[in-house]
């Protein structure tokens, strides 16, 4: 509880690489101008693919970030990104080697499915095929040898994790979350525990995922509602009456998460201190119309507000999963009214893919980093495109300009298609 004998963690370093920046200073720029990083996808042929758009990261060259460059050949783009921003998480703080006890230092980091790309396997698959069809019992005898002994370090998600701890001397705990959007805002809590327990006075936190794949695009459409919007500007509205679907994207924000008696000794600058953070699931896809759908994101804030000892009106603003899909917006929307009952449309909502997409567990890392600098900087970035709002929405959904803070807390919500949810409550210091 806020204001109890309880150890206090607090986040003293961020780093991000994002479609709308790579940096703390270029991101908050260009969310405050309305800088919308969805375009046209480059990196990919898209004639063939379900939607021509995505929020993909430009000008990222992990040589910059990353200390051990020789690692680069198994990392995939998601461990890049990943990697990358935890790199500048840490600098960022000031730890160099010697300021933190190594043993003292851990790694808790969220990940997506991380998919190989076509091209790595597609030698290894043509000496499988005979006349059009695939003969699987030549797999092991005559083509294991096409495939790089290192493939599979490229595809494990724990492997952001690994890298992560063998750059910074993290010899403390490691742990991978991989709980969809909800894995950086789980991992934090991870780290919260750790912290509080006494293992451990610093841990590095984040998620990172890149859906900039062909085989993720395909993938995804079949189980998600992608927007076919044909404009990069308007294609993802969320929470606006005509939005028509979510935009994929890629990106990785990490943290370091600290004791907040160990920041102060080092003389470490604090963005803000965590004072809740709960989660919940309800077990139910949002294809599924029940009304109970959204228990799940009820208790994941329900929990958080307990834990930070708040009530509604001192909230300064919900940094919304707001996925821009008619059944998640809706759904969302639905609890934030049970949960609040008429204060609900009292706080500021602000939905942040609607700049860079959704991205699973790195769009949630992402959004974290959005709330802490709004904390700082005493404002919360509008929303992008939502022009008519939806009444099944009813929300004060902010729009237009940034809007000044009237409060210094912020709760970001993640929330996985299948119901989990996590969220966050920050307050700044």
């Amino acid at each position: 509880m806020a204001g109890s004998n309880q150890t206090r963690v607090v986040i003293s370093g961020i780093g991000i690489v994002s479609p709308i920046g790579i940096g703390i200073d270029t991101f908050w720029q260009n969310i405050c101008s309305g800088k919308t990083g969805i375009s046209r996808l480059e990196s990919i042929p898209t004639e063939n693919l379900p939607s021509k758009l995505a929020g993909e990261v430009k000008d990222f060259n992990p040589e910059v970030h990353l200390y051990n460059k020789k690692f680069l050949k198994v990392m995939s783009r998601d461990i890049q990104l990943g990697v990358a921003a935890a790199s500048d998480a840490v600098k960022n703080a000031g730890i160099k080697r010697g300021v933190v006890d190594p043993e003292r230092f851990g790694v808790s980091f969220g990940a997506g499915h991380i998919p190989t790309t076509p091209d790595e396997l597609v030698a290894a698959v043509k000496l499988c095929a005979e006349d059009n069809s695939f003969e699987v019992t030549r797999w092991g005898e005559d083509t294991m040898g096409q495939i790089t002994p290192l493939w599979m370090l490229r595809q494990l998600p724990n492997m952001p994790a690994c890298h992560i701890s063998i750059e910074h001397n993290a010899q403390g705990p490691n742990n991978t979350i991989t709980s969809q959007d909800s894995s950086a805002l789980l991992a934090l809590a991870e780290a919260m525990r750790w912290i509080r327990r006494g293992a451990v006075d610093c841990m590095v936190v984040g998620a990172c995922t890149s859906n900039i794949n062909p085989v993720d695009l395909s993938r995804k459409n079949l189980i998600d509602l992608l927007s076919r919007d044909e404009d990069p500007k308007r294609a993802c509205r969320p929470f606006d009456r005509f939005r028509t679907g979510t935009i994929l994207g890629e990106g990785a924000a990490a943290f370091v998460v600290e004791n907040y008696d160990h920041a102060v000794r080092r003389g470490a600058e604090i963005y803000a201190e965590v004072i809740g953070l709960g989660a919940g699931c309800d077990g139910r896809s949002d294809t599924n119309s029940d009304q109970e759908s959204d228990t799940g994101l009820i208790r994941a804030v329900e929990s958080a507000m307990r834990q930070a000892n708040l009530m509604p009106h001192q909230l300064g603003h919900i940094n919304a999963h707001g996925k821009s899909t008619k059944i998640d917006d809706q759904v969302e929307a639905r609890a934030y009214h049970r949960l609040f009952g008429d204060d609900a449309i009292k706080i500021p909502i602000t939905a942040l893919k609607s700049y860079f997409g959704h991205f699973d567990a790195g769009s949630g890392a992402v959004e974290l980093a959005a709330s802490i600098l709004s904390l700082r900087h005493g404002a919360t970035p509008a929303t992008l495109n939502y022009e008519t709002p939806d009444p099944l929405c009813n929300l004060d959904v902010i729009h237009g300009d940034v809007r000044p803070m009237s409060k210094r807390t912020a709760m970001t919500v993640s929330r996985t298609s299948f119901g989990q949810t996590a969220a966050a409550i920050l307050r700044a210091i």
